[in-house]
């Protein structure tokens, strides 16, 4: 794939690129570092101060700004030196060494790819819920911060999650305004030749093709999927449409798309992660597309593929009741995996959906997502040294006759990404 450069098509800029130096304030507000790093938010309060006290989005500034105020702010010399001093800061950030070339100069570890069914990383990009999405958006900050080689994969949801109303009888109402990519900031994955990249995805009886995205995360890159394509019917185009809605077969459609889709990605774009990081079971589908790929590289066996790549696939499990584990009926896996098995994976449908049961031979117990990841991953771990206790207790199970502080869960507690969370004034104290 080619560098990726900021599309200039209308539908996905808005802005007036014809003004001398304007690239470089698209450049800035691209970058989601911003959403963490305060420097830059004099820069958008210049421009626009109410506008970027109600929404602290850069792009909507940019786009939403007069010519006449953008053209008269670069020309003023030190606003102009203020943007040069930032873009030489941001530079001198991504190419200095940080904690992970530092401590682990000689690591064979190039890539991990991070899935996840949400990532809240700033309002700006509302593709989020709640607690989930915040850790994988901090963990991506993290990352970027210490150097560490992380990509995330992700869902670009043209509604996401509700906003929540109250009416005047107390009543909650949901709200789903439309996720315009147009004043996001995503750009369009392209080919070399300049074609957008796109991937085809086949369920029951159609193909889906999805749109492919990237996310600049200061060092990081979060490639995003949505099936909102024109090629696609109106049904399937919103099958990205809103996180967390509809029915067990809207979700068990989006977990597909995330899973083998996003895994497909990686591969469009050349990267073969040493490491696949299940964010939840949502993505546990991409465990059974990197076997896949894998058998197709080495015309090993389904079998010898999975046990061979779940050494380099982690599953990080949040929920603490086995309530919170998405279930799928085997009627819906035989219909949207049935072939995927057989043709592609070479096994049967018993054996693909014994990969999510507790008791293989229960011709009724649902496919369990969690269960998958499992069973496809080297490593789980909880959240939390609690949470990795209670989660040996759900998981006890499938561990039949292990001593119950044996079952391979461990743990790593949850953290936060401090730079998000402060204020400017305490960002100040702290940096003195």
């Amino acid at each position: 794939m080619s560098e990726q450069k900021r599309t200039s098509h209308p539908l996905y800029s808005l802005h007036p690129a014809d003004i001398e130096g304007f690239d470089s304030l698209v450049d800035l507000a691209m970058d989601m570092r911003w959403s963490w790093n305060h420097s830059t938010d004099e820069v958008w309060r210049q421009l626009d101060p109410v506008l970027w006290d109600q929404t602290h989005h850069p792009c909507d500034v940019l786009q939403t700004v007069s010519r006449e105020k953008i053209r008269g702010a670069l020309a003023d010399p030190a606003f102009r030196k203020k943007i040069d001093d930032l873009l030489l800061s941001k530079k001198q950030a991504e190419d200095a060494p940080a904690w992970f070339q530092q401590a682990h100069p000689k690591s064979p570890l190039n890539c991990v790819a991070y899935f996840s069914m949400e990532f809240m990383l700033s309002e700006a990009l509302p593709i989020y819920s709640g607690g989930l999405g915040n850790v994988a958006g901090d963990q991506l900050k993290a990352a970027s911060d210490m150097g560490v080689p992380v990509i995330g994969v992700g869902l670009l949801y043209q509604q996401g999650y509700f906003r929540q109303i109250i009416d005047k009888d107390g009543a909650q109402q949901a709200l789903y305004p439309y996720n315009d990519p147009g004043q996001l900031p995503v750009i369009p994955l392209r080919k070399p030749n300049g074609e957008w990249l796109r991937l085809e995805v086949a369920l029951p009886g159609y193909t889906v093709w999805l749109r492919t995205w990237q996310v600049q995360v200061g060092r990081v890159k979060l490639y995003l999927l949505d099936s909102n394509d024109v090629a696609n019917y109106p049904a399937h185009r919103g099958i990205t449409s809103e996180l967390y809605g509809g029915g067990p077969e809207l979700r068990l459609k989006q977990e597909l798309v995330l899973g083998i889709g996003g895994w497909r990605l990686l591969h469009e774009l050349g990267l073969r992660p040493e490491v696949c990081h299940l964010n939840e079971g949502h993505a546990a589908f991409a465990v059974l597309e990197r076997a896949l790929h894998f058998m197709e590289e080495t015309g090993q066996s389904f079998d010898a593929a999975l046990a061979v790549t779940r050494a380099g696939n982690l599953f990080t499990t949040h929920t603490a009741v086995a309530a919170g584990f998405d279930r799928f009926s085997p009627a819906l896996i035989e219909q949207y995996l049935g072939t995927y098995a057989v043709q592609k994976l070479g096994i049967s449908l018993h054996d693909l959906l014994a990969l999510g049961r507790q008791n293989p031979g229960d011709a009724s117990e649902p496919f369990n997502m969690a269960y998958l990841a499992i069973r496809g991953s080297g490593a789980v771990n909880g959240v939390s040294r609690l949470h990795g206790r209670v989660s040996r207790h759900l998981f006890e199970p499938l561990f039949a006759r292990w001593p119950h502080a044996e079952v391979p869960v461990g743990y790593v507690t949850n953290g936060v990404h401090m730079p998000t969370w402060d204020s400017p004034e305490a960002d100040d104290l702290w940096t003195e």
